[in-house]
């Protein structure tokens, strides 16, 4: 009798938990399928009496699908692909090697996820800019400050993706690492032969969190990069503004239209399926990364 009201008290914690994370997405869909009459209709709460489609072929064109999804996917899994690899490379430095400063340099890296982002971007763009007017190459509005952050270590929440694979390369048994040397393999060897294959899952939850940290950083973005490339989390984040210059325009059905909430429930759920669908493909993986890595605090 206690096994089963043990049970039945976690199975009810559990709900209770799973509905507060996912009472918001339910409200966004409800939302996202009402018609105007319905969103003004004080009756209806959750299920719409004339459901329709129709809110998200008009956020679909106010965001300028498919060309800002396709931009965002690449834009993000560029940087994502460069952090995991630099993540990889000083996690694996940290976890084996021995060299002056160490400590230092580690406490450094904690540093930089510490203090807040905002205190150092003008530092950061004061740089970029110095340079651009020294060399006369357009680093402002283009990719490549944020491409030269992930290289040198300082994308998005870079502190935490050096210290998920330094946290598991030190439960890798340091004998494998001495029964390679006996082989003759030098470091970079023993570190993509056997660091990198072991660390599979790693990669994989380290390149999950480096995408999605990406997809949704919109403050550094559109620092450096500005308006010249369209992403959709960006016009996501102006949605009101786009949304009255297409209203302008004549785009949707009946010409002129007023914003309401249904249309911004449904640009912003066509702003997060494509991290649901990835999240929803690699899910066994990203669990088993999870476990992997320690983060559990196994």
């Amino acid at each position: 009798m206690a096994k089963r009201i043990g049970k039945a008290v976690t199975y009810f914690l559990l709900i209770c938990i799973g509905y507060i994370y996912l009472e918001p997405i339910f409200q966004m869909v409800s939302k996202s399928l009402m018609s105007a009459s319905d969103v003004i209709d004080p009756s209806i709460e959750w299920l719409s009496k004339s459901p329709t489609l129709n809110n998200f072929k008009v956020a679909a064109k106010v965001l300028k699908m498919p060309k800002s999804l396709i931009n965002s996917i690449c834009f993000s899994a560029g940087l994502a692909i460069l952090q995991t690899t630099v993540a990889a490379m000083t996690g694996y430095a940290l976890s084996r090697f021995k060299f002056r400063l160490k400590n230092f340099w580690f406490v450094m890296i904690l540093l930089a996820f510490i203090i807040p982002t905002a205190l150092l971007m003008i530092p950061r763009l004061i740089i970029f800019i110095t340079v651009q007017q020294s060399t006369g190459v357009q680093l402002i509005g283009t990719p490549v400050p944020q491409v030269l952050m992930a290289i040198l270590g300082q994308g998005v929440n870079g502190t935490i993706l050096i210290l998920i694979f330094w946290n598991f390369f030190n439960l890798i048994p340091y004998s494998l690492d001495e029964a390679a040397m006996i082989d003759g393999a030098g470091p970079f060897q023993i570190f993509f032969h056997i660091a990198v294959k072991l660390s599979f899952a790693t990669v994989l939850i380290v390149f999950l969190f480096a995408f999605v940290w990406n997809w949704n950083e919109t403050y550094q973005t559109s620092t450096f990069l500005g308006g010249t490339m369209e992403l959709l989390p960006m016009k996501l984040s102006v949605f009101d503004s786009q949304f009255e210059t297409a209203s302008s325009s004549g785009i949707g059905a009946g010409g002129t239209f007023k914003i309401n909430e249904a249309y911004k429930m449904a640009a912003t759920l066509i702003s997060i399926v494509p991290l649901l669908l990835l999240y929803a493909c690699v899910q066994k993986q990203f669990i088993q990364g999870i476990e992997n890595t320690g983060i559990t605090g196994e």
